[in-house]
């Protein structure tokens, strides 16, 4: 019975928030925060961050609870071209509550697919959540 992970519904609220950020047409970096309701067991809306940095988005993301975070970065490119990467970051502190780490892996796929990213990332420590360590990942 290990295998019985409750996986978190994405609530439509959620959906259209993916949807709408997918299509932005904004040419800054924006990032939506989402989380998980431990009682209703659904994810929802965090924050919706616009015109942001990777600093900014550090400082809104809690040190010691998960998050899920869908980012549009404005990537500058050495020969000058501009692209804005669609990635998903699931960031899992070490210290954070058991039960609520496995609520937020059973609905990382889930999550994922419905937001229909393919740069997934997962981050442990928030500090490491920086635009170097962005970019690598990128590879600019």
């Amino acid at each position: 019975m290990s295998g019985n992970v409750n996986i978190c519904e994405i609530t439509p609220e959620v959906k259209n928030a993916l949807k709408e950020f997918r299509f932005r047409k904004d040419t800054d970096t924006g990032a939506l925060i989402l989380k998980v309701d431990r009682e209703k067991q659904q994810i929802i809306l965090d924050e919706q961050l616009d015109n942001t940095t990777i600093d900014d988005l550090q400082e809104n993301l809690p040190s010691h609870q998960p998050r899920f975070v869908v980012l549009s970065y404005k990537q500058e490119h050495k020969d000058g071209r501009i692209s804005y990467p669609l990635c998903f970051i699931f960031f899992t502190p070490r210290d954070s509550h058991a039960e609520l780490q496995m609520m937020y892996a059973g609905s990382k796929l889930s999550l994922q697919k419905e937001a229909d990213v393919s740069r997934a990332y997962e981050i442990r420590e928030l500090e490491d959540f920086t635009e170097e360590w962005l970019l690598s990942k990128l590879g600019n």
